[in-house]
């Protein structure tokens, strides 16, 4: 095996044994010395990958975001699919998986909030691209803000909505008819659009 295909086995065994030992025991027990154990690597050779804990950090939270980019629900997206679409399918498809190695990647972070300007830079790419496709930019930006509202709600207990309601609630946020101006959506529709009365004769 080349040292490149060795190194990257080892670094994935560490973020997986990262991810493990975060979620079962929280960021407080995520030492190198569990890493190893957890791993089953020397802490040497953890610590020759990631020599400090901010980079063990950066990796998970990297790891997270590219796990998030490659969710089923971005893989079957259709070509023409919007982006926003995307987010808020994206959004919704994690809405349905266990909270705990997320809560525990956001409670790590809190320890080391300067990791967080990766995540903002991720969000404000999407928001740019949101933007560009938009007919409306404000108004897609508030539908997909209210969709990761709808998700960190329900991850942190906050959310006094059931899980049927959440989903149905993200149904409507995917509904682009529900979004567009009543003439818009009639003629969508192949339905003329009515016209008001103007009151002149």
């Amino acid at each position: 095996m080349d040292n490149p295909t060795r190194s990257e086995r080892t670094r994935q065994a560490v973020i997986q044994a990262a991810l493990a030992i975060i979620a079962r025991d929280g960021p407080g027990k995520l030492t190198f010395d569990a890493i190893a154990r957890q791993s089953g690597l020397s802490k040497g050779g953890v610590m020759h990958q990631f020599p400090t804990k901010v980079d063990v950090l950066k990796a998970l939270l990297e790891h997270q975001i590219q796990q998030f980019d490659d969710s089923p629900a971005t893989r079957s997206a259709k070509a023409d699919e919007s982006a926003l679409a995307a987010q808020i399918a994206k959004l919704r498809e994690v809405s349905h998986q266990p909270y705990s190695i997320a809560h525990a990647i956001v409670a790590a972070l809190v320890e080391e909030p300067e990791l967080l300007a990766l995540s903002r830079e991720t969000s404000a790419r999407h928001a740019e691209r949101i933007k560009a496709e938009a007919d409306d930019p404000e108004l897609a930006l508030l539908r997909w803000t209210a969709a990761q509202g709808l998700l960190l709600s329900a991850m942190f207990g906050l959310s006094p909505f059931s899980e049927a309601e959440r989903e149905r609630l993200f149904r409507r946020l995917l509904d682009e008819e529900k979004w567009m101006p009543a003439t818009a959506a009639k003629q969508r529709a192949g339905k003329p659009a009515v016209r008001t009365s103007t009151g002149r004769k």
